[in-house]
């Protein structure tokens, strides 16, 4: 499915993707080194087994690409203009290696750019949710969205 345009999201809209996508170790591994994220608890099994998980976590910020990412198709694939920013993202529960995570967007808010003809904002609230039904990552994403209308679309 293509991404939406402007005109067909609205407030209180709910998407649940239908991706889901199990994390493993080694996109936590190659995650974390790339970014030269070399904290012990993303890498290091030994020390993070005396933490409070007692466990390695995946590395946050994977998480929030990896919800955003599942998200994209279904709302903003081919009809984005870019993503305008990031807002209250939050991590209430950790991810460990073997989680299995699913994304519900909600669509918080729709208003017409006040500087583009061709454009709206969209504000979205993604939620990265394992598979206890517990949330791991919550937030809020604007994006800058093609209108259908608009002459490139």
């Amino acid at each position: 499915m293509p991404g939406l345009y402007f005109e067909e999201f609205s407030p209180g809209m709910i998407i649940e993707h239908e991706v889901r996508r199990t994390v493993t170790e080694m996109d936590n591994v190659l995650f974390s080194t790339m970014t030269l994220n070399m904290a012990p608890l993303h890498l290091d099994a030994e020390y993070s087994s005396g933490s409070i998980h007692g466990q390695r976590l995946v590395n946050s910020l994977f998480i929030h690409g990896l919800v955003c990412g599942i998200s994209m198709h279904e709302t903003t694939y081919g009809t984005t203009l870019g993503n305008l920013g990031f807002n209250e993202t939050k991590f209430p529960k950790p991810v460990f290696h073997g989680d299995t995570i699913r994304v519900r967007t909600e669509i918080v808010e729709v208003r017409d750019s006040r500087s583009r003809a061709d454009s709206g904002i969209v504000t979205f609230r993604h939620q990265g949710i394992n598979q206890r039904g517990e949330v791991v990552c919550d937030t809020l994403r604007v994006g800058l969205m093609l209108k259908k209308s608009a002459p490139s679309a």
